[in-house]
């Protein structure tokens, strides 16, 4: 049987809000009151029930709301249920699914099954479950969508003009918009981008007017644009401008791995422009800052590590602080600097053939003390050893071929220990053929 309801008022369309109630309470007037506008057969059952099949097309009276599926069940006017090649559209978002309900009293979509979804401002969702809260005024001001199953988002923020940018591609258990510029995921969550890819058990996303974000607990983001780095944390906060990442912070177990060093702090926060790191902070009580690199070590209360254009060129540490130089940092031969303040100022040097980056000059102010070693030709292989304090001790590093110190200079309240190598004596042991050997004298 084929039956047409153009402007029919059956079970479906009759549960409309009265002009009165209207009137009294502006969401009323923009709640969906469902016009059938075709299906191929239908029957009602009873005073409530409407049931249809065969190209069902619906609309909501007043909205942009759109319907359509192989076949519907109504109850009461109140829940519609939604078979096979479903698909609904607004202003705000176009979705299809393989089932859907329509709960009329909290104005909600709930898709089941294959759900893809497309929002006005590009970005998309694909996943087994999603729960749509269109805009009501009064009610809602702004599209809210809840998802689970682990959907795949793709979430495309927009620059100050308008234009669409780059995609961030999150995956989550489950996944919490609220309009086209606010997320929040939790359970195994990754987001993935051309410069930057990040995991953590839950993550907050905001990019319209606060530009910020959070990863919290096992997190970790890393760097892929021009100077990669990595950097772990129990959260990791994010300050976005543009949509693009500039500022991320580290706070608890935080650990920073970039092309120079390995970090560690209770806090570590790392400064990027252009997708370059260009400055790395560290701080903490309770993990002090400890950077370690192939040529160099770093221990303070605190730090700051400047590195424009991927090369970094200085190293400023406060409290207690500590720096070390040498090709072998895990070795105890090699030279030191430490006192309230040092300011290490950093070189590039070739080293058996390959680029490294190399302690040039280190100064150290307040309680400073230097253990440096200077080699002599006189004496080769044994330096001499040096032990000073003063109240400012400046040590410069030879830009030669061969490393070591060059220059120190020590001011204020001076003192300390110099151990000078003695060269070897005379070998007494060897004697002509068939003489007996002398007894070696004692070294006085």
């Amino acid at each position: 049987m084929r039956t047409r309801f153009f402007g029919a008022c059956l079970a479906l369309t009759c549960a409309l809000a009265p002009a009165t109630v209207a009137a009294q309470d502006p969401a009323a007037a923009q709640r969906c009151r469902i016009r059938l506008i075709h299906a191929d057969s239908g029957a009602t059952l009873g005073n409530d029930n409407y049931f249809a099949s065969g190209d069902v097309r619906l609309a909501c009276d007043g909205t942009s709301i759109r319907m359509r599926s192989d076949s519907l069940a109504s109850y009461g006017g109140q829940i519609t249920e939604f078979i096979g090649h479903v698909r609904y559209e607004d202003s705000s978002m176009v979705m299809t699914a393989d089932r859907g309900t329509y709960r009329r009293a909290g104005e909600v979509w709930e898709a089941r099954g294959n759900v893809v979804t497309r929002s006005a401002g590009g970005s998309s969702l694909r996943g087994p479950s999603l729960d749509y809260f269109r805009v009501l005024p009064g009610i809602r001001e702004g599209v809210e969508v809840y998802a689970d199953g682990r959907p795949t988002i793709d979430y495309v923020p927009r620059d100050s003009t308008g234009q669409e940018q780059e995609p961030y591609v999150i995956v989550g258990d489950r996944v919490r918009m609220k309009g086209e510029d606010r997320l929040w995921a939790g359970g195994r969550v990754t987001i993935n981008r051309s410069d930057v890819a990040a995991s953590a058990d839950s993550m907050r996303l905001d990019t319209g007017s606060g530009q910020d974000g959070a990863l919290v607990r096992e997190a970790q983001i890393n760097g892929l644009g021009k100077d990669p780095f990595a950097l772990f944390g129990d959260r990791i906060d994010l300050t976005l401008e543009q949509n693009d990442l500039t500022f991320v912070q580290a706070d608890g177990a935080g650990r920073a791995v970039s092309a120079d060093w390995t970090l560690v702090a209770d806090t570590i926060g790392l400064d990027v422009n252009d997708r370059v790191l260009e400055q790395t902070l560290a701080w903490g009580a309770g993990v002090r800052p400890h950077a370690v690199s192939a040529t160099y070590e770093i221990r303070a209360d605190s730090l700051a590590l400047d590195s424009p254009g991927k090369v970094l060129t200085e190293a400023r540490t406060f409290g207690k602080a500590w720096v070390a130089s040498g090709e072998d940092t895990t070795s105890a031969n090699r030279d030191w600097l430490r006192g309230d303040t040092v300011t290490a100022r950093f070189a590039s040097r070739e080293v058996e053939g390959k680029t490294k980056t190399v302690v040039h000059r280190v100064e150290s102010w307040g309680n400073a003390t230097a253990y440096y070693r200077v080699f002599d030709e006189a004496t080769p292989g044994l330096p001499s050893i040096n032990y000073a304090r003063g109240n400012r001790i400046l040590v410069e590093m030879s830009d030669g071929p061969k490393s070591g110190v060059e220059r120190v200079e020590i001011l204020g309240q001076v003192d300390g220990v110099q151990l000078q190598p003695r060269p070897a004596g005379r070998d007494t042991t060897v004697t002509p053929a068939g003489t007996p050997a002398a007894t070696p004298p004692v070294q006085p």
